[in-house]
């Protein structure tokens, strides 16, 4: 599917990988949707953007809160194509820990905002997906992209509700692929590794070092803009499909 011309929502898209993944859009001649509960970096985004991005603020865990991000999406842009799932918390927390065991509430609000806060936004926005006229050889009428994490594979100490929640969402990709395959609308997740985003500003210098030597090639931390190239094939190659794609320099996290 081209770009240009594709409307898409963002959620996550006013800081970090999602709005990485919002500039690549806009740049390519699509129009996007920033969801985030930054009211400040999100409306300053879209103003530097200009007519090709909108920001809302939203709750992915809340059905009326997205629902009225999708409905804005599809009046103001014509259409949706394009879903992209950034919006997500990590909050490491042990199983038993010296105050005790984990807090379940936290557990709870790991899953709700990373897994069930991406199935919400992907399944509302495949509705309208399905009513926009098929476009190419392929028929494609949509493309959801999720995002997981190295640490659905190789979760560390500290890591079991986020681990948890991005192992979830590796394994409904291929389902909802399936699910969705026959309205021509395509699912597919991206797990980055350690990319360079803001959460990175405040470690000690040293504390960056250590953690760029831990991919296999190259030895640094990963850019936003490639988790957002990521993306940009994904959309483009029809016949990428029910998959996730590591983007990580080849690191396999340690137990800590």
């Amino acid at each position: 599917m081209k770009i240009e011309g594709t409307g898409a929502l963002v959620t996550g898209g006013a800081s970090g990988l999602g709005e990485a993944t919002v500039r690549m859009l806009v740049a390519n001649g699509g129009k996007a949707l920033i969801l985030d509960r930054d009211e400040a970096k999100g409306t300053a985004l879209a103003a530097e953007l200009g007519d090709s991005a909108e920001f809302l603020m939203a709750d992915v865990t809340d059905e009326a809160s997205v629902q009225a991000a999708v409905d804005h999406a599809v009046s103001s842009f014509g259409a949706l194509h394009i879903v992209c799932n950034f919006a997500g918390i990590a909050t490491p927390s042990k199983t038993v820990g010296k105050e005790g065991p984990h807090s379940l509430d936290l557990f709870h609000k790991v899953i709700d905002i990373n897994l069930v806060g991406s199935f919400n936004v992907l399944r509302l926005a495949a509705e309208k997906m399905m009513a926009n006229d098929p476009v190419g050889d392929a028929h494609q009428r949509g493309v959801i992209i999720n995002t997981a994490s190295v640490a659905a594979f190789e979760g560390q100490m500290g890591q079991a509700a986020y681990s948890a929640s991005k192992g979830g969402i590796v394994g409904m990709t291929l389902p909802v692929a399936r699910d969705l395959g026959r309205f021509g609308i395509r699912c597919n997740t991206i797990a980055p590794g350690l990319i360079h985003t803001p959460l990175f500003n405040a470690l000690p210098e040293e504390a960056v070092k250590s953690l760029n030597e831990q991919p296999v090639n190259p030895k640094r931390l990963g850019k936003p803009e490639e988790i957002a190239q990521t993306a940009q094939f994904i959309i483009e190659n029809d016949y990428v499909n029910g998959e996730t794609i590591r983007v990580d320099g080849a690191i396999r996290m340690q137990p800590r």
